[in-house]
C-alpha cells in the first residue's frame, strides 16, 4: 500500500468516526426508543380481546414487514413532498426506522408476553389486580427480561440499517464515506474503512449486550 492510500485512511478515519457518533448512533437510538414504544403498543393490540385494534396492528405489521425498508424511506422522503409534506432527512429517517423497528420488534414483545405462564396472570387476578394492572406490574417486567437478547440484536441490526439513510441525504457514516470516496477516487479503500468502522461500533454494542444479559441473568437467579 502506497503512502497516498495510507494518508487517505488516516484522514478519513476521524470524519467517519465523528459521523458515527454524531449522526448514526443518535439516529439509531431515537428510532429504536420510539420503535420499541410502538412495538409494545402493537403487541398489546395483537393480544387484545378487541377485534379492531387487533386488525389494525396486524395490517401495520403486514405492510411494514412485507415491503423493503429502502422503498419505505423513498416514499417518506421523496414521495410525501408530492402531497405537500416535506420532511428533514433526520425526521424522515426516524419515521422510517421507527415504523420498521415497531413492526419487527412487536413480534418479539408479543412472543415474550405470551411466553409468561398463565399462572402469573391467575396469581395477579387472585390478589385483586385488573388485567391492566397485572400486565403492567407482573407480566411486562418479566417479558422485558425475556425480550432483552432479541431486542438487543434488533438494535445492532438497526445501527447497520441506518446506512440506508444515505439515500435520503442524511449525513451519517456511510454518506460521509460516499462523500470522501467521491473526492479521493478510492471507493474500495474508503468503503472498506467504513465497513471496519461499522464493525467496531457493532462489536462494542455486542459486548454491551453480553454484559447486560449477564447482569439480568444474575438478577433473575437471585
Amino acid at each position: 500500500m502506497d503512502d497516498r492510500k495510507i494518508q487517505i485512511i488516516l484522514d478519513s478515519l476521524l470524519p467517519l468516526l465523528k459521523a458515527g457518533v454524531a449522526f448514526t448512533i443518535p439516529l439509531a437510538l431515537v428510532s429504536f426508543a420510539l420503535g420499541l414504544l410502538l412495538a409494545v403498543l402493537t403487541a398489546l393490540a395483537r393480544i387484545s380481546p378487541w377485534t379492531l385494534p387487533k386488525l389494525i396492528a396486524r395490517f401495520y405489521v403486514w405492510v411494514i414487514r412485507g415491503t423493503p425498508l429502502l422503498v419505505q424511506l423513498f416514499i417518506i422522503f421523496y414521495g410525501l413532498p408530492a402531497v405537500g409534506i416535506v420532511l428533514d432527512p433526520f425526521i424522515a429517517g426516524v419515521i422510517g426506522f421507527t415504523l420498521s423497528v415497531g413492526a419487527y420488534s412487536s413480534e418479539i414483545v408479543r412472543a415474550a408476553i405470551l411466553s409468561i405462564h398463565k399462572g402469573q396472570w391467575e396469581a395477579a387476578f387472585s390478589v385483586g389486580m385488573t388485567r391492566g394492572q397485572a400486565l403492567r406490574r407482573v407480566i411486562l417486567p418479566q417479558a422485558a427480561r425475556v425480550s432483552v437478547p432479541p431486542l438487543s440484536n434488533s438494535f445492532i441490526s438497526l445501527v447497520k440499517d441506518t446506512s440506508l439513510a444515505a439515500i435520503i441525504t442524511y449525513t451519517e457514516m456511510f454518506r460521509t464515506a460516499q462523500q470522501i470516496a467521491s473526492t479521493t477516487y478510492e471507493p474500495l479503500l474508503v468503503y472498506t474503512e467504513a465497513a471496519v468502522c461499522y464493525l467496531l461500533f457493532c462489536t462494542v454494542l455486542s459486548w454491551l449486550q453480553s454484559y447486560l444479559e449477564k447482569r439480568l441473568d444474575r438478577y433473575t437467579a437471585t
